[in-house]
């Protein structure tokens, strides 16, 4: 049975690859189900995971610990099938692919067990385009002011430097013209009026501070966590790798700090400050947190939204799938106690995005 319930994680993932544009991982999950039901190797690596908590993940922490070896040069066969180490991949590759896969994962049987239980984190740089958006809504409707800017679940804290990233689609652009992080074609069907409003009512924010929270945060300045968000990108998706290098670029010198805390301890200690817009915000991330955990979260928001008055607004900004665990993911914004505020759908990684 507990191979059973793993084989069936990573056919499930395997499906959410597909529909994601990652052949190759979702060629290698289908295998790797196979091997797992046969007792091979993968059975052998992933024994104990799959009734673990945040079980769902052991697919990504898998894939991810065999493409850190594969970044480091120690899985040199697998990497002529991976274009993140400049290889290159074709369906009708995947057979090869997978004898070389299955090698590794038997060869590195103790290191990737080592690895699984670090949970999975990609600092998505991408959703910064949802992000970005929503905060410039919140600063036009509730007046250009310093911005201190706070985020839940920031992982390395790669998105508290969003407002140093440019933002283009089609004659639409927002951020500085020399950022080393471009966000492109970031909507479909047209930027949203209510954006090309805000943008030409804040050409350009004043962010005073950077603070975020993350049970395990990664540090952007460390060889091996910079390894973990590099190796958690799916190798196929180079235009992700290269927003990814950008923002470790920014972060050598726009400073931010992130802090090792639960969200709801981060947030009882926020207070509104006057004269300044104190913005939450979070992607992807509500999925992770126990319902016990969440509930003191939404008090918390409930808390700052009573709190925000005109002098010291605060606003809330998610971008996550509604309801939990499933699509579409929406950017939503509160600002104060008013009411929330669906605003954009967007692909989970945040290119392209849509009005609804």
């Amino acid at each position: 049975m507990h191979r059973e319930r793993a084989a069936a994680i990573l056919e499930q993932e395997a499906r959410a690859c597909h529909h994601m544009d990652a052949g190759l991982y979702a060629d290698l999950l289908v295998r790797a189900a196979a091997d797992v039901r046969a007792g091979g190797p993968c059975a052998e690596a992933l024994e104990g995971y799959a009734d673990a908590p945040g079980s769902a993940a052991v697919p990504l922490r898998l894939l991810g610990a065999v493409h850190a070896l594969v970044l480091t040069g120690r899985a040199p066969e697998l990497a002529g099938y991976y274009p993140s180490a400049g290889g290159a991949y074709r369906p009708e590759d995947a057979d090869a692919t997978w004898v070389a896969f299955r090698a590794v994962v038997a060869a590195e049987r103790d290191t990737l067990r080592g690895w699984l239980p670090r949970p999975p984190q990609t600092n998505e740089v991408g959703r910064a385009n949802l992000l970005l958006a929503g905060l410039l809504h919140a600063v036009a409707e509730t007046g250009r002011r310093p911005v201190r800017l706070l985020e839940i679940g920031a992982s390395a804290g790669l998105n508290l430097r969003a407002d140093r990233f440019r933002v283009t689609s089609g004659d639409f652009a927002w951020g500085p013209a020399d950022s080393p992080v471009l966000l492109p074609d970031a909507w479909r069907g047209g930027v949203p009026g209510w954006l090309r409003d805000a943008a030409r009512t804040v050409p350009a924010l004043d962010v005073v501070e950077r603070l975020g929270c993350d049970l395990t945060p990664l540090d952007p300045g460390d060889e091996d966590d910079v390894l973990a968000l590099r190796a958690y990108l799916w190798p196929e998706h180079t235009a992700r790798a290269a927003r990814l290098v950008g923002a470790l670029q920014l972060a050598a010198h726009v400073p931010a700090r992130v802090v090792a805390t639960g969200a709801a301890d981060f947030l009882a200690g926020i207070r509104p400050e006057p004269g300044s817009l104190t913005v939450v915000w979070h992607s992807i991330m509500r999925q992770y947190v126990p319902a016990d955990e969440w509930a003191r979260v939404t008090t918390e928001l409930d808390r700052l939204a009573v709190a925000s008055t005109p002098d010291a607004p605060v606003a809330h900004l998610s971008f996550e799938p509604h309801p939990v665990d499933e699509p579409p993911v929406q950017l939503r914004a509160r600002l104060g106690a008013g009411p929330q505020r669906l605003l954009a759908e967007a692909h989970p990684h945040g290119l392209p995005a849509w009005a609804v």
